[in-house]
């Protein structure tokens, strides 16, 4: 590389030589900066989420590479929190793609010290089979003499990042079960 080279190459060089006197531009661009590309231009799409841990309900772009998740950020187009993420919103890449995420169902037994593995389908019946027997031990048919027909066996508290479809959906599953203890933590 000959000396006329290297000081063309030389970023103070072109930024008093050319037009970007306060090296914002062109001038601070180098072939490696030059090369880079945004993590997110990868991505085979883009999908609307809502960001899953406070009741503020900030909007995140999901970007999804061959079926991954690769990145997560702000939604620029969210009226809530026009792209930006707090600290652990911003971290939430690593719910999906974190090392320490379980991706199979862990039980332990009643008194028991040790968590076991347990298949999926096992897990729903055993739910099925608790709420089927919460409901019915819980079973009123009338309540000093007025007729009632509801259970007090379990209650439903939802999330403050359900959207009012969720809540909708939750709301009539527990009020058909016969439930009436039913809140949602946006409202508490």
């Amino acid at each position: 590389m000959g000396v006329r080279t290297w000081i063309e190459g030389w970023p103070v060089y072109r930024q008093l030589a050319g037009g970007d006197v306060l090296g914002r531009g062109a001038a601070a661009k180098s072939p490696a900066t030059a090369r880079r590309v945004p993590r997110t231009a990868t991505a085979d799409k883009v999908v609307k989420s809502v960001c899953p841990y406070c009741a503020v309900g900030c909007g995140q772009n999901v970007y999804v590479s061959g079926g991954r998740v690769t990145q997560i950020e702000g939604d620029p187009d969210s009226p809530v929190s026009r792209g930006r993420l707090c600290p652990k919103g911003s971290a939430s890449l690593q719910l999906t793609t974190g090392p320490a995420r379980q991706h199979q169902v862990l039980y332990r037994r009643p008194f028991g010290t040790e968590w076991e593995h347990l298949d999926l389908d096992v897990a729903m019946d055993m739910i099925a089979d608790r709420v089927i027997k919460a409901r019915n031990q819980g079973w009123q048919w009338d309540q000093d003499g007025v007729r009632t027909r509801r259970t007090m066996g379990f209650a439903s508290l939802g999330g403050a990042t359900l959207d009012n479809e969720e809540n909708y959906l939750i709301k009539k599953l527990f009020t058909a079960l016969g439930a009436i203890q039913i809140e949602n933590q946006a409202r508490i």
